[in-house]
This record gives structure tokens, C-alpha cells and sequence, in this order.
């Protein structure tokens, strides 16, 4: 079995995977009356001729240390996750090597921070931390088969 730590996450190590959903250090612009900041287009919606849908999923949590299981990917979308809470989650994610997953990384996403996967990452399915939490995901649906799952050994996640 193999074992891997979390780390925290950062644009820069999150990027071969997606973006990362936070405000910026400075908004483009203030709209509103001057009352608002727009942290313009934070990530791109890749939809391969399907359309942008938004939902909310609820997940029941885990703790730490996590044996993963199941990773899956979803070749003709993008999907960003972004949490309605107010607790810290995971981001399980891993590169594709030849059609299957290679080495896992386990980011650890802050509250009101969300991540935005790019079409075909692999990443593990929904992770909050110790209790319940529902996510505003934003994904494609349409024609095509737009999911792959697949079963790995387990990795032990630790912090």
C-alpha cells in the first residue's frame, strides 16, 4: 500500500491539474456602486460541444488517515468544485500516464477555496473533512460518454 501526505495547495502545484478558485491578490474591477470586487474568470469551462451545467453534490465526509480507492476522470469536461461551507477539504488528483493514473497527490483545499479540473484529470471522488459538505460544481453535460472510474490499489492519505 502506498502512503502519501497531504500538502497544502498552491496555484503553481495545482496547475498541471486545473486552477485554483480564489479570489486574487487584487480584484480586475469593482462593480456594484464600488461595493463589489469580480476576481475575473478564474478558470475556463471546458465543455467539447455539451453545455455548462451548475449543481450541488453533498458528500459524506472522511478522516485522516483515507485510504483511496477510486479514482475517475472525465475526458469531455472540465469540473469545478467549490465548497459551501466553512471547512477545509481534499483534492485528490493524479496525471494520466497512458490512459491510467499515475502517482496520486492529495492537496488540502481551505475553506472557501475551490479547485476547477481540467477534462481528462484524474482526481478522486468528493473529500470533505469530518463531516458532511455540500459543493456548487460546475460541469459539462451532453452527448458522449463523459466518465471513467477506475479502481487503484489503496493509497493511504496521512497528514
Amino acid at each position: 500500500m502506498t502512503t502519501i501526505r497531504v500538502e497544502p495547495i498552491t496555484a503553481e502545484a495545482f496547475a498541471p491539474y486545473g486552477e485554483v478558485l480564489a479570489p486574487k491578490a487584487a480584484a480586475d474591477k469593482m462593480i456594484n456602486e464600488g461595493r463589489c470586487e469580480r476576481h475575473h474568470a478564474l478558470a475556463t469551462v471546458e465543455r467539447h460541444g455539451g453545455e455548462a451545467i451548475i449543481s450541488i453534490f453533498r458528500s459524506e465526509p472522511v478522516s485522516l488517515p483515507y485510504a483511496c480507492t477510486l479514482l475517475e476522470r472525465h475526458p469531455l469536461g472540465s469540473q469545478a468544485f467549490m465548497p459551501m461551507g466553512p471547512d477545509q477539504w481534499l483534492s485528490v488528483v493524479a496525471p494520466d500516464e497512458g490512459g491510467k493514473p499515475g502517482e496520486p497527490r492529495a492537496f488540502l483545499v481551505p475553506a472557501g477555496t475551490g479547485v476547477n479540473l481540467r477534462a481528462g484529470v484524474w482526481h478522486g471522488v468528493l473529500t470533505p473533512l469530518d463531516r458532511p459538505a455540500d459543493f456548487l460544481v460546475v460541469d459539462r453535460a451532453g452527448e458522449g460518454a463523459n466518465l471513467e472510474e477506475v479502481r487503484i490499489s489503496a493509497v493511504t492519505i496521512t497528514a
